[in-house]
């Protein structure tokens, strides 16, 4: 009897947890979107939207906010723009008006219930039948919203500047766009998309300065990668004959408007090819990026009205020297004492290990570049700055190589990949030679045994995405189209 009297006891519990449990109230789920609402509303007029009677559920950020005697206008924010809410004093008891929904501020997050509906100005507006205060902000935001943040503010807050600054909003739901359509068109192009190691023990692929690391159960010294190349070429040796890596690189370099430590690139190898199809290929690519993402072929970036429909510029390194630099004299372009004398006239350093090619490469990007505004191919560099690509068939000291500037950004760097193992070897040994006190050079020996199994005539291509998309969103500089751009520490 006692045992009988103890379940019944241990039932009853057990039943009044579970209906306390029920009682709970549902977090509150967002079903309609601000895009979505305009997108079918925004043209009907008073009558229908009345005849329609459609509920609205969203939420999102207050970020205005009139009060009008009985009447209350709060607009907010969700990820996709802006809606306003009606908020009436009949429609709520008075302590829940007076008290509560009149003393929210700006930043507080809401969600709302309500009819849709135009006030006599037209703006299409929600009649709040049920309001929750999702999260009360406990910093205030600034009652201005345009361009009330210092650049500093901007970086180092990413956040607030999302919240406040509709542009900055809008430039990464584009990079969004773009990233997603390139890898749509490498896929429709028969790319296999793959993944190489970021911390590796050769950062190699680059001459660039990488950031060292330590792995303690390995027991060895590491890096950030400077460049995937490697590894992508190891890929096209096992019969990978198209891949492509959209990847985080890192250089332990200078920051400007347009460097950062941190960035993005995409890397495309593509086996039984040369330079010429991937200067075809990336052409076609940005084309219809540009077609894609704006619906239209005319790009303007600061001052400059780039037509992507139009064929790009081509012209070789030599030329371009002798287009943009009237002070040179041809007959001694390949004189190296003629080329110092150039130097010290335009305050370049020089450097013990420099040949003809590196003076004329370092001219060429002191002198020219700045001229490369419209979209152009610039060809043939010379082989002592192209250590990993094939030599021109008739001419030994140029590369099968190409850049593409534009706005005076260097965007791409492409080239007739080098597959002899032993000249390889070669040009890694000349390299680390001539290395100086920043770049850390090593000769990758693992890569020079792929090569040795046979890599078949391939072509190999790096896009900087973040500086393209800086000229697609007229964007003055790298940091306003990287999220959380590296920034100097606050002490």
């Amino acid at each position: 009897m006692i045992i009988k009297k103890f379940l019944n006891i241990n039932y009853k519990i057990k039943k009044l947890y579970i209906i306390k449990k029920k009682k709970k109230k549902n977090f509150f789920i967002n079903i309609n979107t601000s895009i979505q609402i305009n997108k079918k509303y925004y043209n009907k007029d008073i009558k229908t939207l009345k005849k329609i009677n459609k509920k609205i559920v969203i939420a999102g950020r207050i970020i205005n906010k009139r009060i009008m005697g009985s009447a209350t206008f709060i607009k907010i924010k969700d990820m996709w723009g802006y809606i306003q809410l009606y908020i009436t004093k009949n429609n709520f008891s008075y302590h829940l008006y007076k008290k509560k929904i009149i003393k929210w501020n700006l930043g507080d997050i809401l969600g709302a219930k309500g009819i849709l509906f135009k006030t006599k100005t037209g703006e299409l507006s929600i009649l709040c039948k049920k309001l929750y205060l999702l999260k009360k902000a406990i910093r205030i935001l600034p009652n201005k919203f345009n361009n009330v943040l210092d650049k500093e503010i901007i970086y180092r807050q990413r956040y607030l500047d999302l919240i406040i600054n509709n542009n900055s909003n809008n430039i990464f739901k584009i990079r969004s766009k773009i990233i997603l359509y390139i890898r749509n068109y490498m896929n429709i192009n028969k790319f296999i998309e793959v993944e190489t190691p970021i911390i590796q023990t050769i950062p190699g692929g680059a001459s660039a300065k990488p950031f060292k690391t330590y792995h303690n159960a390995l027991n060895i010294k590491m890096y950030l990668r400077i460049s995937p190349e490697l590894y992508l070429k190891r890929l096209i040796i096992g019969g990978f004959e198209r891949v492509f890596e959209i990847n985080k690189n890192f250089r332990n370099e200078g920051i400007s408007y347009k460097h950062n430590p941190e960035f993005t690139m995409m890397e495309i190898y593509m086996a039984y090819s040369d330079y010429k199809i991937l200067i075809k290929f990336i052409e076609s690519l940005f084309k219809n990026i540009i077609k894609y993402t704006f619906n239209k072929t005319q790009i303007l970036y600061k001052k400059y009205l780039f037509n992507f429909n139009k064929p790009f510029k081509k012209i070789t390194m030599y030329n371009s020297i002798k287009k943009y630099y009237k002070h040179i004299n041809f007959k001694y372009i390949y004189n190296v004492f003629y080329l110092k004398k150039i130097f010290k006239s335009i305050n370049i350093k020089n450097k013990k290990y420099y040949k003809i090619g590196n003076y004329i490469n370092k001219i060429f990007e002191i002198i020219v570049i700045p001229y490369l505004i419209q979209p152009t191919f610039i060809l043939e560099y010379p082989i002592e700055v192209s250590p990993l690509s094939k030599r021109k068939y008739n001419n030994p000291s140029i590369a099968d190589r190409f850049e593409l500037f534009i706005a005076g950004l260097e965007i791409c760097n492409g080239f007739s990949e080098l597959n002899k193992s032993k000249e390889q070897y070669q040009r890694f040994k000349e390299q680390i030679k001539n290395m100086n006190n920043n770049n850390i050079i090593f000769k990758d020996k693992d890569y020079i045994k792929a090569l040795e199994y046979g890599m078949p005539p391939t072509a190999g291509l790096g896009v900087g995405i973040d500086r393209l998309i800086m000229i697609l969103t007229n964007s003055k500089t790298i940091k306003d189209v990287i999220l959380f751009p590296t920034m100097r520490k606050i002490i």
